[in-house]
């Protein structure tokens, strides 16, 4: 990592190096995630830190034990996760999913004192850390209060391959040839059809793009199906991709190992082929590579091995069918031909609407419902952020968009807020420099 520090000291950033021993042997704190948390805290006040990248997944691709209890993952990772223990009302959820954002969010207001205290994501001092199950529920503030991502490396030839591909692109910066392009891929997401039949994907897709005034638009869309345009299927996707181009968003369904979506209307056909991890070695754009943002379910989810497959072939749990070594998030970022230089998306379920109910975010524009709530409004943010209020810090930019999201939906008030925000990773560099420096 030292060249990594090195080239932020040199760009302006006072940047410091902590390991996870030295952390533990100095820190309190009631576990392995929490004592990380503390340490945070004293250096945000101490120091005046604004970003935490944390370098380090699980220690293995074929087995490892990912979740130490119901709160942690510890004993087989070189960086500690924080697993939530929210349980959706709906009865379709995620037995506890990674949440990196409990890094970020250092304080929680106490009306009590009238203070700001730590927020340990443990308001009610049980031991379950952020419980919303029913009548019990810990209060937690949710925003963040600094830019946290992760590169969730297993080896060291993944550090050394990230480290190098974030100083080449911070360095040479990029040419507005493939820069200035936007890649977009979408289609009909859920069956709505006889009332507003939405095609939701090609939605969200559009109301980004929207958003990226004098950014070329490449849209592969399950639409295209009828005018031989570009279509959700993987040599379109990779194609697009090996052009270069500076965003990449995906609104659709997914999981650790695939991404895909329906072509419209076409709810009893199979989906779209969309992009599987094994399509992975084809991209090759080399040091065009974008910023990724990927709407579906568990795209993030960064615990999955060659072997987790197997829970779910043999106890119908979990969400790889196939040998999965890593998520598709974190493969599409550390692709040896280039891939994206980063990939925010979900660790859990993703959740969608369908319809229009309204002006549901309030912004006095009656838009359809998948972009004015849960992952589709989130998604939509970020590019608001970048392209409406010229943030150009991704760290900064995932913040700002999680901000506004719980501006709009306070994360305490409905369980699916509350997830959303909380199962919304960035995995890369929060101090990545979008464009480079030049």
């Amino acid at each position: 990592l030292q060249p990594l520090i090195q080239h932020k000291i040199d760009h302006g950033i006072k940047t410091m190096f902590a390991s996870t021993e030295n952390i533990y042997k100095s820190t309190d704190g009631r576990d392995e995630p929490e004592k990380i948390k503390h340490f945070i805290k004293d250096a945000v006040e101490d120091l005046g830190i604004k970003y935490v990248l944390l370098v380090g997944g699980l220690k293995s691709l074929t087995h490892a034990k990912r979740r130490d209890d119901p709160n942690k993952g510890a004993r087989d990772w070189y960086v500690p996760v924080r697993y939530t223990n929210l349980y959706d009302s709906g009865g379709i959820y995620d037995p506890g999913y990674i949440s990196d954002l409990y890094y970020a969010d250092i304080y929680r207001y106490e009306e009590e004192t009238g203070e700001w205290v730590f927020d340990d994501w443990d308001s009610n001092g049980n031991g379950i850390f952020a419980e919303w199950k029913s009548f019990k529920k810990d209060r937690i503030d949710l925003y963040p209060d600094i830019y946290v991502g992760r590169l969730p490396c297993r080896n060291e030839n993944e550090v050394k391959l990230m480290v190098k591909e974030i100083i080449n692109y911070e360095n040479a910066g990029v040419d507005d040839s493939w820069f200035k392009k936007m890649v977009v891929v979408g289609s009909d997401t859920f069956d709505d059809t006889g009332s507003t039949n939405y095609y939701e994907g090609e939605v969200q897709n559009q109301k980004a793009l929207d958003y990226m005034t004098g950014f070329q638009p490449v849209k592969i869309w399950g639409s295209n199906v009828d005018t031989g345009g570009p279509v959700p299927e993987p040599q379109d996707i990779v194609n697009a991709i090996n052009q270069g181009c500076g965003f990449l968003y995906f609104a659709g369904h997914g999981s650790p190992s695939r991404w895909n979506t329906y072509y419209p209307e076409k709810f009893d056909e199979p989906r779209a082929g969309g992009l599987w991890i094994y399509h992975m070695p084809f991209i090759s754009n080399k040091e065009k590579v974008p910023i990724c943002v990927v709407g579906g379910c568990h795209n993030s989810q960064f615990n999955v091995t060659s072997l987790s497959f197997l829970n779910y072939w043999l106890y119908h749990k979990g969400w790889t069918y196939i040998p999965t070594p890593e998520c598709w998030s974190w493969w599409l970022a550390r692709d040896l031909g280039g891939g994206s230089i980063a990939t925010i998306g979900n660790t859990g379920l993703g959740y969608g609407t369908v319809g229009n109910y309204g002006d549901l975010n309030g912004d006095g524009i009656d838009e359809p419902d998948c972009v004015e709530a849960l992952s589709g409004y989130i998604e939509s943010l970020f590019f608001k952020e970048y392209g409406q209020n010229n943030v150009h810090i991704l760290g900064e930019v995932w913040g700002g968009a999680v901000t506004e999201y719980l501006n709009t939906f306070p994360g305490m008030d409905d369980q699916i807020d509350c997830k959303t925000v909380e199962e919304w990773v960035l995995l890369g560099d929060p101090t990545l420099m979008i464009g480079g420096y030049k």
